[in-house]
C-alpha cells in the first residue's frame, strides 16, 4: 500500500490542478497555457464519459471540442470558486444528451435523406438539401436564427437563449414553430 502513495499523490495533484481555482482564474483572464494544461488534464476523461453515453468516437470528439470552445469563449463568466472540470463535464454531457435526443427527433429527416439518396441518385439528395435550405430561408428571422442555432449548431435551448438574449421558453416556442414549418415544407421527402 505504501508503494501506491506516491502514485496516488501525483494523480490527486493532477486531478486538483485540472480544476483548481487558480487555474480557473488564469483561464478566465485569457491564459492560453493554463487552458492548454486544463485541456490536457481533462480531455481523455471527457471523451470516455461521452463514449459511455453511447456516442461514437467522432461525435464524442466533436462534442468535447464544442465544450472546450464554449468555455474559452465564455471564460469571463468562469467562477474560480466553482469546479471548472465540473462545468466542462456538465457542458459536454449536456451536449451529448442533446445529440442523442436530436438524433431521435431528426430521425424522420435523416430517414428521408437516406430514402432520397438511393445509390446512384445524388440528384435526390441534392433536392432534399436544397428543399431544406429553402425551408429554413423562408422562416421568419427569429425562427430561422433559433433553428440554425439549435438544429445546425447543436446548441441547447438555454445556450441559444443566451446567444439571442431571450428566455429559453422563447427559444422552445420558436423552435417548435420552426420544426413544424420545416416538416411541412419537406413533406414530399418524408413519405407516408
Amino acid at each position: 500500500m505504501t508503494a501506491l502513495a506516491p502514485v496516488l499523490a501525483v494523480w490527486l495533484a493532477a486531478l486538483l490542478a485540472a480544476g483548481a481555482p487558480d487555474e480557473a482564474d488564469r483561464i478566465r483572464r485569457g491564459d492560453r497555457r493554463a487552458f492548454r494544461r486544463f485541456f490536457d488534464a481533462t480531455h481523455g476523461d471527457l471523451l470516455r464519459a461521452l463514449a459511455r453515453r453511447g456516442l461514437d468516437p467522432a461525435t464524442a470528439d466533436d462534442l468535447a471540442q464544442q465544450a472546450y470552445v464554449w468555455i474559452w469563449e465564455h471564460r469571463d463568466r468562469i467562477d474560480p470558486a466553482r469546479s471548472l472540470r465540473g462545468l466542462l463535464f456538465r457542458i459536454g454531457l449536456t451536449r451529448g444528451l442533446n445529440a442523442v435526443r436530436d438524433a431521435a427527433r431528426t430521425g424522420p429527416l435523416l430517414d428521408a435523406e437516406l430514402r432520397a439518396a438511393e445509390p446512384g441518385d445524388p440528384a435526390a439528395l441534392a433536392d432534399l438539401r436544397l428543399a431544406l435550405a429553402q425551408a429554413v430561408a423562408e422562416l421568419p428571422e427569429r425562427r430561422r436564427q433559433t433553428f440554425t442555432l439549435c438544429f445546425f449548431d447543436g446548441l441547447t435551448h438555454r445556450e441559444a437563449a443566451d446567444v439571442m438574449g431571450v428566455s429559453p421558453k422563447t427559444v422552445e416556442h420558436q423552435m417548435g414553430h420552426a420544426l413544424k414549418a420545416v416538416r411541412e415544407r419537406l413533406g414530399r421527402f418524408l413519405g407516408p
